[in-house]
């Protein structure tokens, strides 16, 4: 180990690359914040279910309309560098509910369970004494781990939230901790309203067809449908005069249902809209590029709650880049994916990325395998509309056709400099002057993984007992 550190201090000298101390390493401090408010505040959480990054005003979209979040954006701090941690609803939001990574926290295929005596952030907040409410969509298994008032909601139901807030504003005598969470934008995407196709933006990981533009215009509507959801949350909460002290936080669970995106460990994937709004607070209008993922969560909402943050967690706190503006936070994001154990052996591929300022490690742990999902394998709203019409064009359109081919067949790994390459079109993995650089992020990995015991047998668990057949064993370790 003292060889590796040696060489990965050589290599930073000469590549600038990131600090050595890579691992979500169980630095959390015992420490409660000594500057939170003698009132605590009320703590909204708003959790949209598929939002991509891009795709709204304030982070620079040109045809998608989000007024709402633009305009809650220059109330507060929008992070530009906010991160999933796995690109898959259950998953992603028992790592924001733990402050423990997927193969710790247990759930790590889509549709799965914590495991049991992990302390979940209802239990948290609810000691610290919050009332905890839960409105709209849960995705948190098992329901006994996440002990809230749960209260069903339809995305265009405004009025249970105009009720929880009315409810805050009688009188009540402790502190709200509300999590919203949206059914949208998640599939299926409704008719298109006030856009058309021929107009809208396509990424450049996108085909360009008619369908996909149908879908695209499709997917525009749904964002703006859960822009709606914040700007009515919002005009409640003023409305009742609960604002001023209340920390509100507009978060996506991961990226949206493209390819490129959900399921995969691409930006497209991860990476996800993040604005933080807490009057007298945080800064109005200002930008922090700092890497942050959604694990961090827990340990900054029991500071903001005057909690004592427990040790052992993955989470790292953020209060100080909120309430400092500190610029620094960490250094290195890690984010996995594994399988959706509800639906088969069709949206299974083990993948874990290393994501630094400047670069994109994507170790494939099974590249033997075609990558498949929803999206090339089930329903036409799912994807596999437009998808048919990628693969026909791929016979004539070299683009096409490369786009597709390198979407379903992976290499072992993966290498994108994000400065010149933001949407991960370029692998530079085979490339030998980055063999170096390959090697510390491969190794740096495996420790990681071996940290987390996220080992072999937990990634082929998912093929030889869920699934009944043999794989190949994933070459990690050299």
């Amino acid at each position: 180990m003292r060889y590796l550190y040696k060489a990965f201090i050589f290599i930073i000298s000469t590549i600038i690359l990131f600090p050595a101390k890579m691992s979500y390493g169980h630095d959390s401090s015992l420490k409660g914040n000594n500057t939170a408010p003698a009132k605590k505040p009320n703590i909204v959480l708003f959790i949209a279910d598929d939002h991509g990054y891009e795709d709204a005003g304030c982070y620079g979209a040109k045809v998608v309309r989000t007024p709402n979040l633009d305009a809650f954006a220059k109330e507060g701090i929008r992070f530009t560098s906010a991160f999933a941690n796995t690109p898959n609803c259950v998953p992603s939001r028992a790592v924001i509910s733990t402050g423990l990574m997927p193969a710790r926290n247990g759930a790590h295929p889509n549709h799965s369970k914590i495991n049991p005596g992990i302390k979940t952030l209802p239990v948290y907040m609810q000691e610290l004494g919050y009332h905890t409410v839960l409105a709209g969509k849960d995705h948190l298994w098992p329901r006994a781990a996440y002990p809230y008032h749960y209260i069903k909601k339809q995305d265009k139901d405004y009025s249970k939230i105009d009720s929880i807030f009315a409810a805050q504003a009688k009188g009540a005598n402790k502190p709200l901790f509300l999590v919203v969470a949206t059914d949208n934008p998640h599939v299926p995407w409704p008719k298109s309203e006030g856009y058309t196709p021929a107009q809208v933006d396509l990424p450049p990981y996108l085909v360009d067809t008619e369908i996909t533009r149908q879908v695209r215009a499709k997917y525009f509507t749904d964002v703006t449908d859960v822009d709606q959801t914040l700007g009515k949350c919002l005009q409640s909460l003023s409305k009742y005069d609960l604002a001023s002290n209340t920390l509100f936080i507009y978060i996506s669970d991961h990226g949206p249902q493209w390819p490129h995106g959900k399921w995969n460990l691409y930006d497209a994937g991860i990476r996800i809209p993040m604005v933080v709004r807490w009057p007298g607070k945080v800064k109005k209008g200002s930008t922090s590029s700092v890497l942050l993922p959604l694990v961090d969560f827990l340990p900054t909402l029991l500071e903001v709650a005057e909690g004592q943050v427990p040790e052992g967690l993955d989470g790292k706190s953020f209060l100080p880049v909120l309430l400092e503006n500190k610029p620094t936070h960490r250094d290195t994001i890690y984010s996995t994916y594994t399988a959706d154990t509800f639906y088969g052996d069709f949206n299974y591929f083990p993948i874990r990325s290393i994501r630094t300022k400047k670069y994109k490690y994507i170790l494939n742990l099974e590249p033997q395998r075609t990558y498949t999902t929803h999206i090339t394998n089930a329903k036409p709203e799912d994807g596999r509309d437009y998808w048919e019409s990628w693969v026909e064009k791929a016979k004539t359109d070299k683009k096409a056709a490369a786009l597709v081919a390198n979407y379903q067949h992976r290499p072992a790994e993966e290498l994108y400099d994000l400065e010149r390459d933001p949407y991960e079109l370029t692998n530079l993995a085979a490339n030998p002057e980055n063999k170096p650089l390959l090697t510390t992020f491969k190794e740096y990995m495996v420790q990681w993984m071996e940290s987390q015991n996220d080992q072999m047998g937990l990634t082929l668990y998912f093929t030889n007992i869920k699934y009944k057949h043999k794989s190949e064993e994933p070459s990690v370790k050299e």
